[in-house]
């Protein structure tokens, strides 16, 4: 998440009590438009979108006098300009069924590399837009200020289209990326997904005389290109994007570096840009599982909040939605037998230490879910610790008082995970300890998988204590432990599921393990998809 923006020489108090006058409104003194959001594309990643909408709309109360969308970023602005909450947006696509909206274009396909495109938004259309309850007269009668990008083949041109002349017709015009789905005719012009032109309209929400732009993006910026018709496809994509938004924002620097050199400057007046943006763990387009677009509506959420927190804008955080209560609970056990060195700091310390500063460590832990829905969406993916830590030289076997783990979190972004250990106990004379200790899971560890998935790099640490304190805390051993194949082989058959029927059961059991699976794929199996189409 960045925040780019040039300032209207506003100190930071002063900052923050400009954006407090202005949550209720968005409009300067004179009347005129001031602050644009632009909803940029990003395929089906623009569900990250639809969770920061619900920070900015409703728990902010921000107010913009023009909102612009492109591409997937359409989707969001009909559900906006017919009034939607960022809640009611975020819920939309919290409940998607992504396989309802998946529908192939059999009459095309025997054609081969001569078919007109893979798939029709027909499944959106009879089913996803029903289930978002799209009233397109109500759209057209918004009194929101809005445009769509569309853009017209047969005209070569990019056509931002307003509210009131917008219809089901140009919304799959606006989303239909050519190859994948159809070109949509209307009154005889052919119409495409304008991705290849903008996937953010700065020009437009400048035209329209803004001073402040407000930018949700989601299509990529990793730099690592792959291989593959699929790969490069959207690789071509993210150039296109990423370098007309650069081209533009690089065009609003210049301008107002101008102005403050006292000349006229491009645009005549200061802009003051403002990016929201996140590597979402989303495929642009191939999406089977449910989960993941809730995950990513909450990744949203959790960026929203803390990237207002930095800026100090005031929000106040949405009562959870009313749902049945998740009575489902999911368990199981794992070892992990290694040894640390007393006096270390470092992890492999145990391997050159004296023997006599060595000592045998025997983790043996259960890990339990109480509510899958609640862990799965949650970015901190946290289960509790229960068990032993079992070391002779720290008192033989110790119980579990406290313990979490977060299960393939993200480290520095979603190619880089971690498993997170935290256990307070306490040693046979009375002291208080935290055990701390994190698997590390990247493609780029060259460890592998199955040393990635199963060693711990641990630390013994002096009192119970919160993450914030370790840093400053007595290291009191380090080292290693690792889940040996036979009891890996064990915890296969350890997993325990509470839920009302023998087949909710079955699906808690599916989710999580497309869940742990779709996150390793995210970081392995990005040659074959980017992201996990679990």
């Amino acid at each position: 998440m960045t925040n780019d923006h040039e300032s209207h020489d506003h100190e930071p108090h002063d900052r923050e009590s400009h954006d407090r006058e202005r949550h209720d409104h968005g409009t300067g003194g004179d009347g005129a438009p001031r602050r644009s959001l632009l909803l940029a594309g990003g395929g089906v990643k623009v569900a990250f979108q639809a969770g920061v909408l619900q920070v900015l709309l409703d728990e902010a109360r921000l107010r913009f006098d023009h909102v612009d969308g492109a591409s997937g970023g359409i989707f969001n602005l009909a559900m906006y300009c017919q009034g939607m909450s960022g809640r009611d947006i975020a819920d939309n696509w919290r409940r998607l069924r992504p396989l309802k909206g998946v529908s192939l274009n059999w009459r095309e396909l025997p054609k081969g590399p001569y078919a007109r495109s893979l798939f029709t938004l027909e499944g959106y259309r009879r089913h996803v837009f029903p289930d978002w309850g799209l009233d397109w007269e109500r759209i057209r009668a918004t009194d929101r200020v809005a445009t769509f990008n569309l853009y017209n083949f047969s005209a070569n041109e990019l056509q931002p289209v307003t509210a009131d002349r917008m219809d089901e017709d140009r919304l799959r015009a606006g989303v239909s990326l050519p190859m994948w789905f159809p070109p949509v005719v209307i009154d005889g012009q052919t119409y495409i997904d304008p991705v290849y032109l903008t996937d953010a309209n700065v020009e437009e929400a400048i035209r329209r005389g803004c001073d402040e732009l407000w930018i949700i993006w989601t299509v990529s910026r990793r730099r690592r290109w792959r291989d593959g018709f699929v790969a490069n496809y959207f690789h071509i994509i993210e150039t296109v994007a990423n370098g007309r938004l650069k081209h533009w924002l690089d065009r609003v620097e210049a301008s107002n570096a101008a102005l403050r050199r006292g000349e006229q400057g491009e645009f005549g007046r200061p802009i003051d840009v403002r990016t929201i943006e996140a590597e979402v763990p989303l495929h642009y387009l191939i999406n089977f599982g449910r989960d993941r677009f809730a995950q990513a509506v909450e990744l949203g959420v959790c960026k929203a909040r803390q990237w207002c927190a930095d800026q100090g804008i005031p929000y106040t955080p949405a009562r959870s939605p009313d749902r049945p209560r998740d009575t489902t609970r999911l368990s199981f056990s794992e070892r992990m037998v290694g040894a640390v060195a007393f006096g270390e700091k470092e992890y492999d310390a145990p391997a050159a230490a004296a023997s006599g500063t060595v000592a045998r460590l025997d983790l043996r832990l259960t890990a339990g879910i109480k509510g899958v829905d609640r862990f799965i969406a949650d970015p901190r993916h946290e289960a509790s610790l229960t068990g032993r830590v079992i070391c002779q030289e720290l008192g033989g076997r110790l119980p579990v008082e406290h313990g979490s783990l977060r299960l393939l979190v993200e480290d520095r972004d979603p190619e880089h995970l971690r498993m997170l250990y935290r256990i307070h106990f306490t040693d046979r004379a009375g002291h208080p300890l935290t055990l701390t200790g994190f698997k590390d899971v990247g493609e780029d560890s060259r460890r592998g998988l199955w040393n990635d998935t199963t060693v711990l790099y641990t630390r013994v640490l002096r009192g119970h204590l919160a993450p914030e304190e370790d840093d400053a805390a007595e290291v009191v051993a380090s080292g290693t432990v690792r889940i040996r194949p036979a009891d890996f082989l064990k915890q296969l058959t350890t997993f325990r599921v509470q839920a009302p029927t023998l087949g909710a059961r079955v699906t808690v059991l599916r989710r999580f393990g497309q869940f742990f699976l779709g996150r390793l794929w995210d970081v392995y199996g990005q040659n074959v998809l980017a992201w996990s189409p679990l």
